[in-house]
C-alpha cells in the first residue's frame, strides 16, 4: 500500500500521462472503441478499489489541492485556440445548424429529465453530460467541479458519454453515402463558407514551458480571486474565471504559441486519472437508467435536426458535423467532415473549438434549470 503523497501523485501522473502518450504516438485500434479517457478512469478506479492507495488524510488533501489547480490550468490552455472571428465566417447554413444542434441538445435534456421522472439529485449528472455534449470532456469536468458533483456521480456520466458517443460517430459516418439523397429531400443550399480552418503553430519545449508557467499563474490568480467574489460558490467562480482568462488569452499573442492543445490534453488526462483514483463504485448501479435517458436525448436531438434541415434547407453535412462538433468535439468532427470532403475539415474544427467556450455555460444552465424544475 502506498501511503506517501508523492507516491500517490506519481502513479496518477504516470497513468494519465502514460496513456496520453500512447494514444498520441501509437495507432492502437483499442482507443477507437474504448477511448483513452474512459480507460484511464476505469484503471484509476481499479487501483483505488484494490487498496493500492492508503487514501489517508494527506493523500485526500493532495487530491483536493491538485484538482483545484489542474482544472483552471486546463480550461485556460484549452481555450487559447478559440477563434471567435473565424466562427463568424462559417456562413448562414452552418451557423443555423450549429445553433440548432446546441438548442436541440439542451431542450432534449429537459424533455427527457421530465419524461423519466428524475429527481433533483440527477440534475448535476445531466448538467455534466450536457457540458460534454455541447463541448467536450473538459467541459464535463468543469461543470462537475462548479456544481461540486461527487466522483461517484461523475463516473457513470463518463461511461455513458463514451458509449453513446461511439455509437453516434458510427451512425453519422454510416449516413455519409446517403448525403445526395438527403440533400435532395431537404432541398439543401450551398453551405457557403470560408474553408480555411485554424491551424495551431508547431510547439517546442520552450513554448510548452511558457504555456505551463502562464497556466500556473492564471490558476494561482483564479484560486486567489474566486473566494472573494459574491453570490456564486467558489468552485463556480473558479470555472468561470478560468474560462474568461482563456477567452481573453485567445486575443493575445499567446494564441500563436504552439502546443496549447497538447498541454490541455495532457492536463485533462491527468485530471481524469486523479478523479478515478478517488472514485467509488456504488454510483454505477444507475448506469442502465442514465444510458436509456442518454439514448433518448440523442434520438430527440436527431429528430429536431432533421426537422430543421427540412425547414431551413440544410445539408446532411451541415447538420451532421454541427451535431458531432457538439457531441464529439475536436477529436471526431474533422473525421466526419473529411468523409465528405477534406476541404471541409476547417469549419468542423472551428465549430468544435467553439464548444470549449459554450459547453461549460450550457452544462451549468442545464443543471440549474433542471434543479429548478425538480424543486
Amino acid at each position: 500500500m502506498i501511503t506517501s503523497v508523492f507516491g500517490y501523485l506519481g502513479i496518477v501522473i504516470a497513468l494519465g500521462g502514460g496513456l496520453w502518450w500512447i494514444e498520441m504516438r501509437t495507432p492502437l485500434k483499442l482507443f477507437t472503441w474504448l477511448p483513452a479517457i474512459v480507460l484511464i478512469y476505469l484503471l484509476g478506479i481499479t487501483l483505488s478499489q484494490s487498496g493500492l492507495f492508503a487514501q489517508n488524510t494527506a493523500q485526500t488533501a493532495a487530491y483536493v489541492q491538485v484538482k483545484s489547480w489542474l482544472l483552471p490550468m486546463m480550461l485556460f490552455t484549452m481555450l487559447l485556440q478559440l477563434d471567435l472571428r473565424a466562427f463568424s465566417t462559417l456562413g448562414k447554413p452552418l451557423l443555423l445548424a450549429y445553433g440548432g444542434a446546441v438548442l436541440s441538445i439542451t431542450g432534449a435534456f429537459f424533455a427527457v429529465f421530465a419524461l423519466f421522472g428524475f429527481g433533483p439529485e440527477a440534475a448535476g449528472v445531466f448538467g455534466a453530460l450536457g457540458g460534454s455534449w455541447t463541448g467536450g470532456t473538459a467541459n464535463m469536468l468543469a461543470v462537475a467541479a462548479a456544481l461540486e458533483i461527487s466522483e461517484s456521480q461523475l463516473g457513470p456520466a463518463l461511461v455513458i458519454d463514451s458509449l453513446l458517443y461511439t455509437l453516434w460517430v458510427s451512425a453519422l459516418l454510416l449516413a455519409v453515402p446517403f448525403a445526395r439523397r438527403f440533400d435532395r429531400w431537404s432541398r439543401a443550399e450551398n453551405i457557403g463558407i470560408a474553408l480555411a480552418g485554424p491551424s495551431e503553430p508547431r510547439g517546442s519545449l520552450r513554448m510548452f514551458l511558457l504555456l505551463l508557467a502562464a497556466s500556473l499563474l492564471i490558476a494561482s490568480a483564479v484560486r486567489t480571486a474566486a473566494p472573494m467574489l459574491p453570490i456564486l460558490p467558489e468552485s463556480t467562480w473558479s470555472v468561470l474565471l478560468a474560462t474568461l482568462a482563456g477567452v481573453a488569452g485567445s486575443f493575445t499573442p499567446m494564441r500563436r504559441l504552439g502546443g496549447s492543445s497538447t498541454l490541455a490534453s495532457f492536463l485533462l488526462y491527468v485530471l481524469i486519472a486523479l478523479i478515478g483514483s478517488h472514485a467509488k463504485l456504488h454510483g454505477f448501479a444507475d448506469v442502465p437508467l442514465y444510458l436509456a435517458a442518454g439514448a433518448t436525448i440523442l434520438l430527440l436531438h436527431a429528430l429536431i435536426m432533421l426537422l430543421l434541415a427540412r425547414i431551413f434547407r440544410l445539408s446532411l453535412f451541415s447538420i451532421g458535423v454541427a451535431s458531432l462538433a457538439n457531441i464529439g468535439g475536436v477529436a471526431s468532427a474533422p473525421i466526419l467532415a473529411a468523409a465528405y470532403n477534406r476541404m471541409l475539415i476547417g469549419p468542423a474544427v472551428i465549430m468544435a473549438i467553439m464548444g470549449y467556450l459554450i459547453g461549460t455555460l450550457v452544462g451549468l444552465t442545464i443543471a440549474t434549470g433542471l434543479r429548478s424544475v425538480a424543486a
